[in-house]
């Protein structure tokens, strides 16, 4: 293949991922997450540490691709030609930059994966409200600690209706606009509290306490589940 030939594929690869990623619909853009941004003080945190981890990837792939294809068809073996060609030959320069980029790319994720995961999971001091959540083969307690409110859910109940499933469900109540502190515990079987638009959960064990801090910002109703198989009727653990 041409110099000139090698150049027009290159351009036409850079122009094609170009236009792909110049359409790409909001749901490609926010990695397929839920709708979610703004809605907690950390959502938009997550969404951002997903997508540009996959922007990341995407890049590596496609570059990774085209070398491949590249070397593939300038370096295909010609007629007449014998013995072992020159690339399989020990290249100190290849060897160290296959070694170096895969480092620089692991230090990395790691990096901006503990700065977010440390902002996530830093405690607040005095939050304005306070609930525990008590999880439980297969439903959840809410207790309101601040104003001496305990409220014990049932198990999904299904009656025929699926839109009315919603209304035998726990609902946690959570203020827009201040902190939150919510003490996890689980009083028989390991569970994970997840309300799905947070982009967030966090497991839930026998005799040992968890804590979820966060900031409700957007108002509206947000459905959550049991993230963790935690028996029969885990799939009716919702509130």
């Amino acid at each position: 293949m041409s110099k000139n030939h090698s150049r027009f594929a290159a351009i036409a690869l850079v122009s094609s991922m170009g236009l792909l990623l110049s359409g790409c619909s909001a749901e490609l853009q926010r990695g397929f997450l839920p709708d979610a941004s703004g809605v907690t003080n950390h959502t938009d945190r997550i969404i951002g540490l997903w997508t540009t981890s996959w922007i990341v990837l995407l890049a590596v792939g496609v570059v990774s691709w085209g070398l491949m294809a590249w070397a593939l068809i300038v370096y295909r073996r010609r007629n007449g030609q014998t013995g072992i060609p020159s690339q399989l030959r020990y290249n100190l320069p290849i060897e160290t930059l296959f070694t170096v980029i895969p480092l620089i790319l692991v230090v990395g994720f790691f990096a901006f994966t503990a700065r977010d995961m440390t902002a996530i999971e830093a405690k607040v001091e005095n939050p304005d409200v306070h609930i525990e959540v008590i999880a439980k083969q297969w439903s959840w307690d809410f207790n309101y600690v601040d104003d001496n409110v305990y409220d014990s859910g049932i198990q999904a109940q299904f009656t025929g209706k699926e839109e009315n499933i919603f209304e035998t469900l726990p609902t946690l109540y959570l203020p827009v606009g201040k902190s939150v502190q919510i003490e996890l515990n689980s009083r028989d079987v390991i569970h994970s509290f997840w309300v799905i638009d947070f982009l967030y959960k966090k497991d839930m064990f026998p005799g040992h306490t968890n804590n979820m801090y966060f900031t409700p910002l957007k108002e509206g109703t947000y459905v959550g589940k049991c993230a963790e198989l935690c028996g029969e009727y885990h799939s009716m653990m919702l509130f």
